[in-house]
C-alpha cells in the first residue's frame, strides 16, 4: 500500500481507533514530512520514560520538525502494544519503532507493519523477522559474559569448596534473554563454580525471581556464594531474598540497566555491579534512523545479526570504582540522587562525598 492510500485509510479510520494510543505528539493531518511512531513496552523501568522516550523525541524534533512523531507506552501488555500499533498504523504512520513487550507476539506487529508499507525497527529487544528493517540494541550476549566473568572474579578464593551460583535469567519470550544467557554460559564454561539452579523470570518479574531465589536458599543453605542475575530489578528481588534469609554479608550479585536503585546498592555494598547501557545514545541512533529511513535513505548497518541490519551498542560495566566516572560525570545520576541520607555514611565510605558535604 502507498503513501497516499495510507493517509486516505488514516483520515477515514484514524479517529475511530485513536483512544488506544497512550500519548501522541503533533497530528498526522500537519505532517506532510511523514509520520513516525515510537512504542515502549512499560513504565516500570524508568529509563523508559526519563532517557528513551524524550532522547528520541527531541532527536525527531531537531531533524526533522516537519515530521509527525506518534507515542505509545504499552504498561508491560502485549495486548495493548498491539492495538497501540494497529492504531498508529491506521493513522498512516511510515516508521514504526518498536521495543517489544512480547517480541514473539510483535512478529503480527511486523507483519501489519510491512502490510501497511511501513518501516519497522526493532528497537533493545530483538524481533526475530525478516521484514524488520533495522534493529538497534546493545550487545546482550557480551553483557552475559561480563556479569558472569565479574560475579566468578569477586568469589571467595580461600576455600576448597567450589562455590555455588545460581542463574537468574530474564523473560523466556525476550531473545535477549536468550542472548544473555549464552553469554552467561559461555563465560562459566570451565570456570570452577556449580551451577545450583536456574530461573527465566516471566516478563522480567522481580517479584517471581525473588520468590524463586529464596526456594533456593531453603533448598541449598549455606551453599549460595554469588548470584547472576540478568537486570537490576531481578538484581533486586535476589538480593530481598538475600536479606530476608539473614544472608549476610550479601554474595555477590550481578545487574544491568545502571538503575538508580542499583548504584545504590552498588554503593551500600549489597549489589556488585551494575551494566550500563548508554540508553541516550541508543534512543538518539534509533531516532536519528527513523529519519533517514522516512526520507528514503538507507543507512548502512555495521553489522547482521540473523539477516537484519543491525546497529549493537557497546555496554560499560560499573562497579564501585565506577560509579563517579561513569554514572555521575556521564549524568545517568546525579551524587543527590544516589548520596540521599539513607546512602550518605555509605557515600562517604566509597569516596563519592566528603564528610561536609554530607
Amino acid at each position: 500500500m502507498n503513501r497516499v492510500i495510507r493517509r486516505i485509510f488514516a483520515a477515514v479510520f484514524g479517529v475511530l481507533i485513536l483512544g488506544t494510543l497512550v500519548g501522541c505528539v503533533g497530528s498526522a493531518a500537519e505532517s506532510p514530512a511523514g509520520t513516525i511512531g515510537l512504542l515502549l513496552p512499560e513504565a516500570g523501568v524508568s529509563r523508559y520514560e526519563t532517557s528513551d522516550r524524550p532522547v528520541f523525541e527531541d532527536v525527531v524534533a531537531k531533524r526533522c520538525p516537519e515530521c509527525d512523531l506518534l507515542y505509545a507506552n504499552a504498561g508491560s501488555s502485549a495486548a495493548r502494544q498491539q492495538e497501540q500499533a494497529e492504531a498508529m498504523l491506521a493513522r498512516g504512520v511510515d516508521v514504526i519503532v518498536i521495543d517489544a513487550v512480547d517480541t514473539i507476539a510483535a512478529e503480527s506487529i511486523v507483519v501489519e507493519a510491512s502490510r501497511h508499507g511501513a518501516d519497522v525497527i526493532a528497537y533493545d529487544r530483538f524481533i526475530d523477522h525478516p521484514d524488520v528493517d533495522i534493529y538497534v540494541s546493545f550487545d546482550s550476549e557480551l553483557i552475559g559474559r561480563v556479569q558472569a566473568d565479574a560475579v566468578v572474579a569477586a568469589l571467595p578464593s580461600d576455600t576448597d569448596e567450589v562455590p555455588g551460583l545460581l542463574l537468574v535469567h530474564g523473560s523466556p519470550t525476550d531473545p535477549n534473554a536468550a542472548a544473555l544467557r549464552a553469554g552467561v554460559h559461555q563465560a562459566l564454561e570451565g570456570a570452577n563454580v556449580e551451577i545450583l539452579g536456574e530461573f527465566e523470570a516471566p516478563a522480567w518479574s522481580s517479584t517471581q525471581a525473588q520468590e524463586w531465589v529464596s526456594g533456593q536458599l531453603t533448598q541449598f543453605p549455606g551453599r549460595v556464594d554469588g548470584i547472576v542475575a540478568a537486570n537490576d530489578a531481578l538484581a533486586g528481588g535476589a538480593i530481598a531474598a538475600l536479606k530476608a534469609a539473614g544472608v549476610d554479608p550479601v554474595p555477590p550479585v550481578s545487574g544491568q540497566d545502571g538503575e538508580l536503585s542499583a548504584i545504590q546498592r552498588i554503593v551500600d555494598g549489597n549489589q556488585l555491579m551494575t551494566v550500563a547501557k548508554a540508553t541516550d545514545d541508543q534512543a538518539r541512533t534509533a531516532a536519528e534512523i527513523a529519519v533517514r529511513l522516512l526520507r528514503g535513505e538507507d543507512p548502512a548497518a555495521p553489522s547482521m545479526i540473523l539477516g537484519i541490519p543491525s546497529f549493537v551498542l557497546a555496554p560499560t560495566t560499573v562497579e564501585q570504582g565506577d560509579i563517579e566516572r561513569v554514572i555521575v560525570q556521564g549524568r545517568v545520576h546525579s551524587l543527590e540522587a544516589i548520596c540521599t541520607p539513607d546512602y550518605a555514611d555509605a557515600c562517604v565510605r566509597v569516596g563519592l562525598i566528603d564528610k561536609e558535604i554530607q
